[in-house]
């Protein structure tokens, strides 16, 4: 694969004192308003030296889907264990699970697909699991019906539900029982002002970086964004799907320490053509200056959550040209 590494940026990196969820099992639920958040009480992070966030520039969509894949077989490389493997919605993994696809009607990923145990990193609620705006049905849609059945488990955000934090307890206590994330896969959505979102923490949510996953009021920008990227990507949607996800009161997704205690992270970015406000967030996530004093860079990430792929040890960036182009 002919990668061209753009951007080697000198910054200051974070390491992280351990915030697998297997070290500690209790849930604490802190309450903000109408926002719940969960965490296994980790401790907080820690700043140290410096290091360089590398993104990668393909020609096209399929070459990064392919890159994409081979991140899974890499990992899949590297160890004999079974892989928590976090699906990333929208459009940004749609050509890798076009490749998995075929591959699932051949045999030949079968192997792998028997060691993953797979999870969903957001949703709106409540909302029907069958909803044509549902990542589940999406997922569906993409990888086929082999993929679900050769895959170890699956196991995604309940949504059709009338106790949506519960459900959400349910769903970090299974990460919780198999280790942690392995390999997490983000995008970046964008927001007001060139600020950005990973999996659904949006600015000014609160959430902590000991958050690992949370139930917020749902923001009309990301309610559009989701919307949106479905449309784009080519899901079929009825009138009572976007009616009923218009509905929604509620954002499930991942917290800032799932992000950071996953093992690798895969982002990919590849619609900023069809999104053009990623082209300004994606600047502002590479020359904002991190801080190293712990309150300061609690609030930049609130203010920025995409600034959390940036404290990440070990992160695979792929891109188009139209993200960085003028």
């Amino acid at each position: 694969m002919d990668r061209n590494w753009f951007n080697q940026l000198e910054y200051p990196e974070l390491h992280f004192q351990s915030m697998q969820p297997s070290i500690s099992r209790t849930i604490h639920r802190r309450d903000a308003g109408t926002d719940t958040w969960l965490s296994f009480g980790a401790k907080q992070l820690a700043p140290s030296s410096s290091t360089s966030f590398a993104y990668t520039v393909l020609e096209n969509e399929e070459a990064v889907g392919q890159a994409l894949f081979d991140e899974l077989i890499a990992y899949a490389g590297e160890t004999q264990d079974d892989i928590v493997f976090v699906l990333l919605g929208g459009r940004g993994a749609q050509a890798m699970y076009r490749i998995i696809a075929e591959k699932c009607e051949s045999g030949e990923l079968d192997a792998v697909l028997s060691r993953l145990h797979v999870f969903t990193q957001d949703a709106l609620a409540p909302m029907r699991m069958n909803n044509g705006l549902s990542f589940v049905r999406d997922f569906e849609r993409l990888l086929g019906n082999k993929f679900f059945a050769k895959v170890k488990s699956f196991t995604p955000m309940q949504t059709e539900t009338d106790d949506v934090v519960a459900e959400l307890t349910n769903y970090i206590e299974q990460i919780a029982d198999l280790g942690g994330i392995d390999l997490l896969y983000l995008g970046l959505g964008p927001e007001a002002n060139a600020a950005s979102h990973l999996c659904y923490i949006k600015p000014g949510c609160g959430a902590r970086l000991t958050d690992y996953a949370g139930a917020i009021g749902i923001s009309s920008s990301i309610l559009e964004h989701h919307i949106s990227k479905f449309k784009a990507g080519g899901s079929e949607i009825s009138p009572a799907d976007e009616k009923e996800c218009r509905e929604a009161t509620h954002i499930l997704t991942l917290g800032p320490a799932a992000i950071l205690s996953a093992k690798r992270i895969v982002q990919s970015i590849v619609d900023a053509s069809t999104a053009p406000g990623k082209k300004g967030s994606f600047k502002r996530l590479l020359e904002t200056q991190i801080a190293e004093d712990p309150n300061e860079l609690a609030r930049q990430v609130d203010e920025n959550p995409g600034l959390l792929i940036r404290l990440h040890p070990d992160v695979r960036s792929y891109v188009l040209p139209d993200l960085i182009s003028q």
